[in-house]
């Protein structure tokens, strides 16, 4: 199979989509992989290195996307890379089409197999490659939502921590999820008074012997949800169901009563954000004021970390990039059930239900 890997786009998004291991072993089992030059430079990976391990160099990114019969990236094509992709290419990356419609339209009229890294998912409901960057996204979430409550930054002049005699910061996360008890550990670090919501009382459990007296668990309802944002000086929404559009949980009224200054971090931005009056923005643009309080809603929180989490994601990844290759499409989704679950889009329809739903959209289950 020939794999092609470009350079992201996205505004400040360096990470990138294979590293030279994973180029190693494709070239190994026969594959070819060409990758657009200075793909890897922002994590930290130079075009020597991958010659080294096997990939062929391209210049001009119209030839890479045109014979590339695989394309393998970090993020979801924005409206530049539209006109590259070729009919029925393979397109392996974070989708995100919940929240996408003009990128689904694009992909179901190309028809595009679109595999969706966050809707692989195991037998036990987990999903294996986004819990990388859910890992990073968590821990980040507190380090900007800390730095966001800093004056210079428009944020209250808030120390999360506290000093001796005054009080520490309180953080709501929504979510005990892998994003949810990431960014518990940082907060709890950091030394803040930190609460967790979840609606899985199996899950508060587990947090509740994770982290004892150092974290106050709650159900997640809207009385709790409502006095804990209120309360808070920094809240991270983590919310997530797989595929969907993610649920509003914090309203307009709740961020109203916050104290002018607070900080929202949503990192469920992706699949549309949990928090009433958010919108999407980027790292050179990261935060806006809403109701008085600071709203963070970058959709690749990850890609500021480009070299961890470069190589975070592709540890997950390559095992099912190397099937795709190897097996190809029907072979490796009818024999792999987490990566049948990851198509999202194929022969022109919509082949995940949770997408289709959100997008009202007609749904063809792959299997037919």
């Amino acid at each position: 199979m020939i794999i092609g890997i470009p350079r992201e786009v996205k505004t400040r998004e360096t990470r990138v989509g294979i590293v030279p291991g994973g180029v190693r072993e494709l070239v190994k089992r026969g594959h070819k992989v060409f990758i657009e030059q200075g793909a890897g430079l922002g994590a930290g990976i130079s075009d020597a290195i991958y010659q080294e391990s096997g990939a062929q160099l391209v210049k001009d990114r119209q030839i890479l996307w045109r014979d590339a019969e695989m394309i393998i990236k970090v993020k979801e094509p924005i409206a530049e890379e539209y006109n590259l992709l070729q009919s029925g290419q393979i397109l392996y990356t974070y989708l995100h089409l919940a929240a996408a419609a003009e990128l689904t339209d694009v992909l179901v009229q190309k028809k595009i197999t679109g595999i969706a890294y966050e809707t692989i998912q195991l037998a036990d409901r987990s999903l294996p490659l986004l819990k990388p960057m859910s890992e990073v996204a968590g821990r980040m979430s507190v380090q900007v939502g800390a730095q966001n409550l800093q004056r210079h930054n428009g944020g209250k002049g808030f120390l999360l921590g506290g000093v001796p005699g005054v009080r520490r910061g309180q953080v709501c996360i929504l979510g005990g999820g892998v994003a949810g008890i990431n960014a518990a550990k940082i907060a709890i670090g950091m030394g803040a008074l930190v609460t967790v919501l979840d609606v899985d009382q199996q899950r508060l459990a587990y947090l509740d012997d994770v982290f004892g007296s150092t974290v106050t668990t709650m159900m997640s309802n809207p009385e709790n949800i409502s006095r804990s944002v209120i309360s808070a000086d920094l809240v991270i929404s983590t919310v997530l169901i797989a595929g969907a559009k993610a649920p509003i949980l914090v309203t307009r009224e709740m961020i109203a009563q916050m104290e002018a200054g607070s900080v929202i971090v949503d990192i469920s931005i992706d699949q549309g954000g949990s928090v009433e009056g958010i919108r999407p923005t980027t790292h050179d643009n990261p935060t806006f004021i809403y109701e008085g309080v600071l709203m963070y809603g970058v959709t690749n929180i990850p890609g500021d970390v480009s070299i961890t989490s470069t190589y975070a994601l592709t540890n997950a990844t390559l095992p099912y990039a190397l099937q795709l290759a190897d097996q190809g499409f029907n072979r490796a989704v009818s024999s792999i059930p987490a990566l049948f679950a990851g198509v999202n889009t194929y022969q022109g329809s919509v082949t995940h239900k949770a997408v289709a739903q959100a997008l009202n959209l007609p749904f063809r289950p792959l299997e037919l």
